[in-house]
């Protein structure tokens, strides 16, 4: 709408290294703002700043809502929270003089608050009093956060609404048609969803459609009332009223293909006086689709099992097992690093694998009988079924196979990246959420196929499939860091870039000093999400989905996971 400029920024994320617990939904409104301006009220905007090693950065801002004190806006913040951080937040509200950029004189700034996340999300409603430069208070004015938790659980709806025969309110042209959707809490207050654009000169306004959280359009009931409010916009800010409506979100699932649900849009003080009176137009809602978000949680618990490989460098700089500076040395009273890893990632997902049986596959050894070089083999011996019982089987088998062979070279990981890939790739055809993969790669230098392993990456990364890589021992690691996509997107020596980031790479003498849990949460906590990108950008849902609040929602309407 005119009056709702997009005032756009840099977006950037409240990212960090330690694992999202969850993503928070922020809306801001504003209470008796300063008046700026001498012909018209100010026109405010909010920008939200985020403070990073201690530097204020612009995260996001609202749009500006023309000639108003008591601004109710409709832009949506989008934070990942992180219980374990402190998350400081500044909100700063300018009043914007006809461009986007905001103005550097002291009377554009309307007032500041400074605070956390951690304290808006434990508050739920934060009011606070709006703050000028040295702590002097901006009159009466107040902001007020309000912070909606969004779960795994949760998903979108995308609607679409149009109206028809709406009342003309304008002398010389016809209306200038918005639609506002309020969501009545339980305590009675209302809570702006939504604010349409407005449509100019038009009695049959065909809004654009537009994308809502099921939590923010209902907090997940479907019965909740939702109050519509059909405007007429005045450039001056004092819209005029056309009509109103209650749904709730059951009554928009009635929504069929060729059916559309359509509503009275009434002015409560016609009504009272106009006899015949029947409404003030029909809004209608023309589109229903619902984007179900689903969790990596709602994957597992709906039976997607994960299969765990791991493979060995068995390559000769690790020095040879019998002697005590050796990486694979068998201390009877110590694991070594390769077993501390292995037990430390294992442990973790073998509670995901309902047979408990995990693939010991090693590289870089003369094997027997004939003591050639393999880059892919069963430690077990035993090409045919390449599994072991449990994590402890792994271990027995790990330590069975050391006398057997002969540590040589070079440290090639492509053919076992490719390997599981294949495997992988089989079991993506199958088209449900069943089975995913996860490989670790214990290694002691930096790989000697580089190119093919990049090239085996990208291919990877189109399958059910996640690659951590533990680098044992003090060897210069730096070049591994190219497999990881932190810095960067991996790309083929082609130049193609990998479809999703699927390797985390550390180096395990960070973790030395640390307890084995800390090494399985590095590295295992970029997997919930990689999981979830494979099957959401294959739009494949959890095979058994986790019953919902809104169940009902879930057999009528198609439901894919969101962008």
């Amino acid at each position: 709408m005119n009056d709702v400029q997009e005032a756009t920024s840099p977006a950037t994320s409240l990212g960090g290294p330690a694992t999202c617990v969850s993503k928070v939904e922020l809306r801001v409104s504003c209470k008796a703002l300063l008046d700026r301006d001498t012909l018209n009220k100010s026109d405010p905007c909010v920008v939200l700043m985020v403070q990073t090693n201690g530097q204020w950065t612009e995260l996001d801002r609202t749009e500006v809502i023309k000639s108003n004190l008591h601004p109710v806006f409709a832009k949506v913040f989008s934070l990942d929270y992180y219980f374990e951080e402190v998350q400081k937040l500044r909100f700063e509200v300018y009043d914007i003089h006809g461009t986007h950029s905001i103005g550097t004189r002291d009377d554009d700034f309307l007032g500041g608050v400074e605070c956390t996340l951690g304290q808006i999300v434990a508050q739920k409603k934060m009011v606070k009093p709006l703050l000028l430069k040295y702590g002097k208070y901006a009159g009466k004015s107040t902001i007020t956060v309000h912070a909606e938790e969004i779960s795994g659980n949760n998903g979108y709806v995308e609607l679409a609404f149009c109206a028809k025969k709406l009342d003309d309110k304008d002398l010389f042209s016809k209306s200038d048609p918005f639609l506002e959707i309020y969501r009545i809490n339980d305590d009675e207050t209302e809570q702006l969803v939504h604010r349409t654009e407005v449509i100019k000169n038009n009695l049959n306004p065909v809004w654009e459609p537009f994308k809502v959280s099921l939590i923010s359009l209902c907090s997940c009931d479907e019965d909740r009332k939702l109050k519509c409010l059909v405007w007429d916009y005045d450039s001056r800010g004092k819209h005029d009223f056309i009509g109103e409506f209650y749904a709730t979100f059951r009554e928009m699932q009635k929504i069929s293909s060729g059916n559309k649900v359509t509503w009275d849009c009434v002015n409560p003080k016609y009504k009272q006086k106009k006899r015949n009176y029947k409404n003030s137009g029909v809004v209608i809602l023309s589109d229903l689709k619902l984007h179900r978000v689903y969790s990596f949680l709602d994957y597992i618990m709906g039976g997607c099992q994960i299969h765990f490989t791991v493979a060995i460098d068995f390559t000769a700089s690790n020095g040879d097992p019998r002697n005590s500076c050796s990486l694979h040395y068998i201390n009877p009273y110590q694991p070594n690093e390769y077993l501390k890893a292995l037990i430390a990632v294992g442990e973790i997902c073998q509670d995901y694998d309902s047979d408990k049986r995990f693939s010991a596959l090693g590289f870089g050894a003369r094997i027997p009988p004939n003591y050639e070089v393999s880059h892919d083999f069963a430690i077990n011996f035993n090409p045919e079924d390449d599994e072991c019982e449990e994590i402890q089987g792994v271990v027995e088998a790990y330590q069975n196979c050391l006398p057997k062979i002969q540590l040589y070279g070079p440290t090639n990981v492509s053919p076992i990246i490719n390997r599981i890939a294949k495997l992988a790739a089989g079991d993506g055809n199958i088209k449900d959420a069943s089975r995913y993969h996860i490989l670790l790669i214990l290694t002691d230098g930096v790989v000697t196929d580089m190119a093919d392993t990049r090239e085996a990456i990208v291919r990877a990364s189109y399958q059910p499939l996640s690659i951590i890589i533990v680098g044992v021992g003090n060897a210069d690691f730096t070049d591994m860091q190219i497999l990881d996509g932190d810095d960067g997107v991996l790309r083929s020596p082609k130049g193609e870039p990998v479809l999703r980031d699927i390797v985390q790479f550390v180096p395990f003498r960070d973790f030395k000093t640390a307890s084995p849990a800390a090494l399985a949460k590095c590295v295992l906590a970029e997997v919930p999400k990689q999981v979830v990108e494979y099957y959401s950008h294959k739009a494949i849902s959890p095979m058994c989905p986790v019953r919902d609040l809104l169940t009902p929602i879930l057999s009528p309407i198609a439901t894919t996971p969101t962008e």
